[in-house]
């Protein structure tokens, strides 16, 4: 058994506890602190330290019961996987299409196809845990998701994006299936050095962890988007409601396509396909990426941010019928 809340790190401890206790207000917060203080952008190198520490703390976060559970019972699992990778990518692309965003602006088409075609966020368990929404099945979707987004990515752009860019699967695959064996290894050494009991006296903390990695990773992200919304405050304004729009859409069609399973896993699986890893693709194809489409996705991460926060009440509400 380990105990680390004696002497010096006890006021830390606490300070972590009651970060984790803000729950939702804290996520929003962070996506203020990034926009609002630029010089916190020299955190960037530790961008892909963050994502990757903050899979190891949903894997400690959630209950190994719960994740054996939903694999033992994986249609729906399965199921939720599919839709976020296959079929809703196709109806979003589609309306993108129908709407006209591929003559009018293709560049903001290319923005919006690699961000439908996107996995969830790495961070959308934490975050579904700070809900108190049901992050064994995030993760375990996500999971899913991971195993279908080499095949699915690689073959959206090279249907729809007329050859503009390319992404290798064997570069998407093996990273992403790197992180999520490697965070939950770590986890599980973790948890049997420190114990089951004391992972869940922990859970403040833990929660406190978490949204200080998620502070790191919004301000590496955010650090230069009030610099260019004051250059062309229009088109921010326009990128900003249509990132809000399109975070909509996705959450409410997911809830509506799973409302049969449930209105708290429906609501779990919607958080998580509204909350697309961009920066995944910024990584695979960045160099080659226009610049509207970096801006897009900064501006994409308000949605992310907010909406836990905007939704609390409805989570609450969904947790306690439960």
């Amino acid at each position: 058994m380990l105990f680390f809340d004696a002497g010096l790190l006890a006021p830390g401890l606490a300070a972590l506890a009651w970060l984790g206790r803000q729950g939702t207000r804290a996520v929003a917060a962070v996506v203020i602190i990034g926009v609002s203080v630029p010089a916190l952008g020299v955190v960037k190198p530790l961008l892909p330290a963050s994502v990757f520490l903050l899979l190891v703390l949903t894997f400690l976060r959630v209950d190994p019961r719960a994740i054996h559970a939903r694999l033992a019972r994986p249609g729906l699992v399965i199921a939720a996987s599919i839709w976020v990778m296959l079929a809703q990518p196709v109806l979003l692309i589609g309306l993108y299409w129908l709407v006209g965003f591929k003559h009018q602006s293709p560049v903001l088409y290319l923005a919006l196809l690699l961000q439908a075609a996107s996995i969830p966020m790495m961070s959308s368990p934490a975050i579904a845990a700070i809900m108190g929404l049901d992050a064994a099945l995030v993760l375990t979707a996500l999971v899913g998701c991971t195993l279908l987004i080499a095949l699915s990515a690689p073959m959206f752009v090279r249907v729809f994006a007329d050859g503009a860019i390319s992404l290798s699967p064997v570069d998407l695959g093996l990273t992403l299936f790197a992180m999520l064996a490697g965070a939950a290894l770590i986890a599980n050494i973790i948890r049997r050095l420190a114990g089951t009991d004391f992972i869940a006296r922990r859970r403040a903390e833990l929660d406190g962890l978490s949204v200080l990695l998620l502070l790191v990773f919004c301000c590496a992200l955010m650090h230069d988007v009030a610099a260019r919304s004051l250059a062309d405050p229009l088109l921010a304004i326009g990128l900003f409601a249509l990132a809000f729009g399109v975070g909509i859409a996705m959450l409410a069609l997911t809830v509506m396509v799973f409302s049969p399973a449930g209105w708290r896993d429906a609501f779990a699986l919607g958080l998580m396909t509204s909350q697309r890893n961009t920066g995944l693709m910024l990584a695979a194809a960045g160099s080659v990426l226009p610049d509207l489409v970096w801006f897009y996705y900064a501006m994409a991460q308000f949605p992310i941010y907010f909406a836990p926060f905007l939704l609390d009440p409805l989570a609450r509400r969904i947790n306690s019928r439960v």
